[in-house]
């Protein structure tokens, strides 16, 4: 009462007073509640930035197998990976071409529908003066061939959307005749061939090969062969023996060394084996320069070594070396008539499939432009097309 008496004398309610005691204390604890509050959704935050940033691939991880496909679309996968690319132009050089192209299945059955197909590739300085003899011999039989052209890198040829050798330019570099870039670029012919699975068997041409036969016999005749058509014998001589460079040992032994032509057919088991063979590159680059001309050694002695079985040992392409010197006769207007290519198909018995056959080249060379025209002329009558 007398505390109570003094704050009346003093003018004041001590209602008021236990009040605004009551109002001070009041927002001193909201305050204390808020940063709580504050620490502890800064400390959440942390925490969620932290899985976030380190745990973010098993947050993903169930939204993305949402997004598989049923197992009925895996044929349409199957058939994106190996669908052949559609622009020859890639940007891979050869180490990373080559090593790709030596991926093979190893399984041998293919788990789709699979047409084999026969990769022509041209190696060429430039122009295809025989391409409109070509053109009439590869129309009608889509699905059945590749096209792959090595020109030099200068070169840019222009034919037109509807020519089969549209775009079928690969990338190149300069090729030396008798040098290892001659046996670069048929390798990276065939790396490039090799990028379409379809492609089983490989034939290397010139600007200056024809076809003597209708795509058919060729086709069959390639198709059905048991073997490889790599020229590779033992010449004793001195363009034969006497090439050789006893530094490629142990590697390659005299009685090893082969000699064949430059130009070639093979399957898809010998175009792998060249185009990731490491062990016999390396020498022939170093120790088979002219005057041993690699492109007559390399591929004819290594194949010799690694599967002599699978070599027919013979070349599919017709060449005449009567007339002498390093280069073989060249054809040209005045040669192509009717008795020219009936002594072509009689000039050989060979073997194939291990039995006598009168049918031994399918191609020949070589054929200046000049011979384009009399070879339109006759090709339905004598080649069949």
């Amino acid at each position: 009462m007398q505390s109570r008496w003094m704050a009346l004398e003093e003018g004041k309610d001590p209602s008021t007073t236990v009040r605004t005691n009551q109002f001070r204390a009041f927002p001193l604890k909201v305050l204390q509640f808020f940063l709580i509050f504050l620490v502890l959704g800064l400390g959440i935050s942390i925490v969620s930035m932290y899985m976030t940033r380190y745990f973010k691939v098993q947050i993903v991880a169930p939204v993305a197998e949402s997004t598989l496909r049923p197992c009925l679309d895996e044929q349409t996968t199957v058939e994106s990976w190996i669908r052949p690319p559609s622009n020859l132009l890639h940007t891979m050089n050869d180490t990373h071409l080559l090593w790709l192209a030596s991926s093979v299945p190893r399984i041998k059955t293919y788990p789709f529908k699979r047409v084999p197909k026969i990769a022509f590739m041209f190696l060429t300085k430039g122009p295809l003066p025989m391409s409109p003899l070509w053109e009439r011999f590869f129309k009608g039989n889509e699905g059945l061939y590749s096209i792959y052209v090595h020109s030099l890198p200068s070169y840019n040829a222009n034919f037109t959307t509807s020519s089969v050798f549209y775009r079928r330019q690969i990338p190149s570099l300069v090729a030396e005749w008798g040098r290892m870039s001659m046996c670069d670029a048929e390798r990276r012919l065939l790396a490039n061939a090799l990028l379409d699975i379809s492609n089983e068997w490989f034939v290397l041409l010139s600007e200056t090969c024809i076809p003597l036969h209708n795509f058919s016999i060729i086709y069959h005749y390639i198709s059905r062969s048991r073997y490889s058509f790599v020229g590779s014998i033992d010449e004793l001589g001195p363009y034969g023996r006497g090439r050789y460079n006893q530094n490629m040992t142990p590697e390659v032994n005299l009685t090893d060394w082969r000699k064949g032509s430059q130009w070639f057919e093979v399957n898809r088991e010998l175009a792998v084996k060249i185009v990731e063979d490491t062990t016999y590159y390396p020498k022939f680059k170093e120790f088979c320069q002219p005057a041993c001309y690699v492109d007559e050694h390399y591929f004819q002695t290594m194949l010799s070594i690694e599967t002599p079985h699978l070599l027919a040992n013979r070349s599919l392409t017709y060449v005449d070396w009567s007339r002498g010197g390093a280069h073989p006769a060249t054809f040209g207007k005045a040669d192509i008539n009717e008795d020219f290519f009936k002594k072509i198909f009689e000039s050989k018995t060979c073997i194939y499939n291990n039995q006598p056959s009168s049918l031994c080249f399918l191609f020949a060379r070589k054929f200046s432009p000049s011979a384009l025209d009399p070879l339109l002329g006759l090709s339905s009558k004598v080649l069949g097309f």
